[in-house]
Parts: structure tokens; sequence; C-alpha cells
């Protein structure tokens, strides 16, 4: 059954100009700062637009503007620290002179958290790239890098692997592709060291799986988005890379399909289970159109409303594919099939292309026009609800089309509830739009007790829509959290917090 529209949409606001607000109690970085700096880095490590720097505008744009070119940040100062030493260092300067600090991986997020909003100096942690230990045998790793140990996998994959950081994944709680497998980062990060806004440098590096000696501490920093500190080392608990993965795509002929589809293949597959992914009828067409696939034949996809890719990792190939051919022979032969049609990868080649759909997505978005992007968590059985939603929002609003909204779409991680709405906007973006979908989503996200942030976290563009999945009573623990760890408001301001 459709949303009702009559529920949401009743107030506009525009987060392109939220987003850009001064700190007026904020200091920028000046050249008697940077002789400082000097001292600290060298001066490979430093690009600024002061003298006698003066790196260009060209130089300094990969860590003002963030992937997507949504963003555009102000700092005239970038900073490269190789080691937790020198980023203390900074911080107790920043500290001292109450300059706001933007912690920064890969730059690779989707809501504004890692770009200065107000001349706050950016401190790029891409130089911290070592590797301190692992052990083999409990699959512990000690690292600033996102990195796969010897036949270990990290417990996180995400579409950005490769440019993301581990201490990024973990500032934001990334949760990516399998986190219906391995869990969320909560769970899987032993310790952490951490700079705090002081400059102090709190060690809790710990190697043990057990440890009830006090307040958990490392627990606030995850998801916390670099408002309390700078992630500068991880313990991590890293599982044994599977010995054999497989992977199939099917086609359903409406959602409607897919809860039970899930129960089936969670019942037939059991623990060799890792992802279970969705996408739309549009999304699927749109990754076509882009050249991924085809994957399936077009008479047997016929008139298919959505899709679903499943993985499976385990320790022995042969019983694995028994498993995965049973599940596709009870779905094919079943008096009233879930499924249109399906196909099982039968080589390496064959699992990555399948794949390659999926994690194509996001860049095939990027192609086809400027992306209003909706990382929310709702009840499963509504995701198609949602998207029906703020397509019919669009048409009434006489949005839709080649002049404004060209395609409104749905993806994402069905087996932990993490939908991937977007709207993608054919000539750019627009206070039009932005209207139109703000604060709708965010009531309509609300409206189904779901959370307008999965796992993108809330940056700059979200702090306006917290109070839709936190009540006051939370909000303001937030706020006193803040208040003890960083009492001058110098770190990552304007993110998470309004």
């Amino acid at each position: 059954m459709m949303l009702s529209l009559s529920t949401v949409g009743r107030r506009a606001t525009l987060w392109s100009v939220r987003a850009s607000r001064p700190f007026s109690h904020l200091n920028t970085v000046t050249t008697e700062d940077l002789a400082y700096f000097s001292k600290v880095l060298p001066p490979s490590n430093i690009l600024s637009t002061l003298p006698p720097i003066c790196t260009s505008h060209d130089d300094m744009a990969p860590y003002n503007v963030d992937w997507m070119g949504k963003y555009h940040g102000k700092a005239n100062t970038i900073l490269r620290p190789r080691t937790a030493h020198e980023v203390s260092e900074i911080v107790k300067h920043c500290a001292s002179r109450r300059i706001g600090i933007v912690p920064q991986g890969g730059n690779t997020g989707l809501v504004g958290g890692s770009i200065s909003l107000d001349k706050e100096l950016v401190l790029n942690l891409g130089a911290m790239s070592r590797v301190r230990s692992f052990d083999p045998v409990s699959g512990i790793f000690l690292s600033t890098i996102t990195s796969h140990p010897h036949n270990h996998i990290m417990p996180l994959d995400l579409g950005a692997k490769g440019s993301c950081q581990i201490g990024g994944n973990i500032s934001t709680n990334a949760g990516g592709l399998r986190l219906l497998r391995y869990g969320s980062l909560h769970g899987s990060v032993l310790g952490l060291e951490v700079v705090l806004p002081d400059g102090t440098i709190l060690d809790q590096l710990s190697t043990l799986r057990k440890d009830n000696t006090g307040y958990d501490l490392k627990q606030l920093f995850i998801g916390a988005e670099g408002t309390l500190g700078i992630v500068t080392g991880v313990s991590i608990l890293t599982p044994p890379a599977p010995q054999a993965t497989n992977n199939v795509f099917l086609a359903l002929p409406h959602f409607d399909n897919v809860l039970p589809l899930i129960q089936v293949v969670k019942r037939q597959l059991g623990e060799i289970m890792s992802a279970f992914e969705y996408m739309d009828r549009t999304a699927y067409d749109m990754a076509l159109s882009h050249g991924l696939g085809p994957v399936l034949d077009a008479k047997e996809v016929g008139d298919a409303r959505c899709f679903v890719l499943i993985e499976t990792s385990g320790s022995n190939e042969e019983h694995d594919l028994d498993k995965l051919n049973m599940l596709l022979e009870s779905l094919m032969s079943a008096d009233e099939p879930l499924i249109l049609t399906g196909t099982l990868s039968q080589s390496p080649g064959q699992f990555e292309s399948l794949w390659a759909v999926r994690e194509g997505l996001t860049e095939c978005v990027q192609k086809e026009g400027k992306p209003y992007k909706y990382d929310v968590s709702v009840p499963l059985s509504n995701f198609q609800n949602v998207v029906d939603a703020v397509l019919q929002r669009m048409i009434s609003m006489g949005l839709h089309g080649d002049h404004a909204v060209s395609k409104v779409m749905g993806y994402g991680h069905i087996g932990d509830g993490n939908l991937h709405l977007n709207v993608i906007a054919k000539r750019g973006y627009s206070s039009e739009i932005e209207s139109a979908l703000e604060p709708f989503i965010y009531e309509l996200v609300a409206s189904q007790k779901g959370s307008v942030s999965a796992e993108h976290g809330i940056g700059s563009m979200k702090t306006h829509a917290l109070h839709y999945s936190k009540d006051n009573v939370n909000i303001e623990w937030m706020r006193k959290i803040k208040r003890v760890f960083d009492p001058l408001d110098i770190m990552n301001p304007g993110k998470v917090l309004s």
C-alpha cells in the first residue's frame, strides 16, 4: 500500500544554505600558525594558500571538495601528519589558538562530514599508513590503514574501498555490503588510539577480546564523525578469508516477494550467507544502460520489478554450491515461484561481474546527473513504499522529468534494513527540488520509526534532521558528551550537532 503523502512535506529547509554558516568562536589559520606547523611537519606535508607556501586552489581542491562535487570547503591550510605524535602537537596548538579542525580520511563521505565549512584547518590522515602488528592466530590487526592482512579480511566492505581509510570508517561507523555476516564496527573494533581535542593521546589499543574494566570509552568515538577526537590507530578483529565465495542474481516479479524470499534463503543457506543486496527496476535498468551487464536474459527478466544479489562465503566449495543449487531448484520449481529467473556465478569473472552491477550503481548515479542521496533505515516491508512515495511527491509537484528529477530509485542492504534512496536531478541541484525533498523524506522515515542515517552519518547535511531519529533527551546528552570532550568546540564544528 502506498504511504500517505498528507502527513509529510509540510516544511521546507535547504541544507545547502545551512551547511555554510560561519563559526564566530573560532580563529582561522595565519602565517604565524604556518610557521609553527613547519616545525612539526616537513614542507611536503603542508598545503596552504597563505604565504610563503601559496598552494594553488587546484592543488587544494581534493581536500576542499567532496568526491560528489556537492560540498565545497573553505580551508586555507591542509596538514598531512604521519604519526599520532604529530597529530597531537598540531591539535595542542589549535586548541591554544581556538582553530577549528576537520579530520579527514579518504574524503569519500556523502554527507559533508569531512569538509571545512568556515576556514577550519583540514587534518588529512592519508599519510598515516602504517601496519603496526597482526596476530594470525587471533586475527587481531593493529593499523592506521584499511588493508587486508594475510589470509584474513576486514570485517567491512564498502563501495569506497581503495579510497576510504579505517579511521574514517570507524568515525562514521561504516556498515557496507557484508554487515549482515560480520556485524557492525561496534562489535569488531577491540581498541582505538585517539587524539583528543586538547591534544592528549588516549591509548586504548587493546587486543583483548574480553575486558570488563569500567566504561568502554572507544564506543563513544565509533560513529562520532570526528567531533570528539581524531582516530589515529585501531585494533580490529579480522575474520579468516573465506575459501569459497559464490553469488546468485535473481529477478523478482514484485517487491512483495522479497520478504518471503529472505526467509527461504536464510533457512536454506544458513551460516554461509554473507550478503543480501537489493535494487529496484529503475536502478537495474540504469546499470545496464551504463554497460554493467546484462547478467540475466532480457526475455526471462520480463516485467521484473526488483532484483537481489545473494553472496555466500564458506570453507567448502562443493558444500556451498550444493546448497545454492538446491536453493535455485526449489525457487524455480515452487508452485508459486518467488522469482522469475536467476543465475549462479560459474567462475571468478562471473562472480565479479554480478557484484559489479550492484557496486557500480553509485558511479552510474553520478553519471546520470546530480544525486540527492538519502541513506535511511526503515522496516523491510516499507522499502518500496518509501521509494514510491518520493516518486509520487515529485510527480505531484511537477518535478518529475528531464527538466528536474529524471529518476527516483532504491537499492541497498536489505539484509540489514538499509535503503539507499537516490533522487537524480538531471539539470543539477536546485532549491526547488531540495524544498520538495526535505523535510518530506525525513518525516516519511520518522513516520515508519526509521533512521535518517543508516550508515553514512549526519555530517553537515543532516544536523537539522537529527531530531527525526533522536528525541530531545538523547540530543541533550549528546551535547553534554561533546562539551566534556571538546569544551572549545574546535573538533569538526558544525557536524552531527547543529
